[in-house]
């Protein structure tokens, strides 16, 4: 089973644990380097949670995620439509002020993260600000039929080089739904270098 379909057959249950996990302190150095009215791509939106809380910021959101029934899901939860895509196929004429990556390119293997990262940030103005988290560590693994590729401080530099993103900060928390106390998560506040 791809992680895709994983998210297609569990989506409301994915749907049901993540709404409501607070992540509100991960958006302040976020939503800090944007200015009123910034457009956001929320890029493996899942649930839609995150996407709401910046529409309702005044944020312009693009919600995006590869699994259709998530996307589904989240377009309902937030009122507008989710677009049903992968990470590299984006469409790089769009232009955001920033993109939130939470926990969802941690689906994509190590290799392609630097085309990934690259694709993304082409769709980032000069100065852009991009949100990242991936669970704490250096491993590729397969869990209950998801894949993930886990990250330090020098992996992520590593996956960035050529792409035009510079790390501005880097931050480690642990996970804030039931149970999950004992995971750690690497975040990071990259920005695009002006050309």
């Amino acid at each position: 089973m791809s992680t895709i379909e994983f998210y297609n057959q569990h989506s409301q249950s994915f749907f049901d644990t993540t709404v409501n996990a607070d992540v509100s302190e991960l958006y302040q150095p976020f939503i800090e380097c944007l200015q009123q009215n910034a457009r956001i791509l929320d890029a493996g939106c899942g649930s839609g949670r995150d996407s709401k809380a910046f529409i309702e910021m005044g944020f312009t959101v693009t919600a995006i995620d590869a699994s259709s029934e998530l996307a589904s899901a989240a377009a309902k939860f937030i009122g507008q439509p989710v677009l049903v895509c992968r990470f590299d196929e984006i469409d790089k004429t769009d232009q955001f002020d920033g993109i939130w990556a939470c926990a969802s390119l941690l689906h994509v293997e190590a290799n392609a993260l630097p085309s990934t990262f690259a694709t993304l940030a082409s769709t980032l103005v000069a100065n852009g600000v991009f949100y990242c988290s991936f669970k704490y560590g250096v491993q590729e693994r397969t869990h209950n039929g998801r894949s993930f590729t886990d990250a330090n401080e020098s992996l992520l530099e590593q996956w960035i080089q050529g792409s035009g993103l510079h790390i501005k900060q880097t931050w480690v928390t642990t996970d804030v739904r039931p149970g999950r106390e004992n995971e750690k998560w690497l975040n990071a506040i990259l920005i695009k270098t002006s050309k």
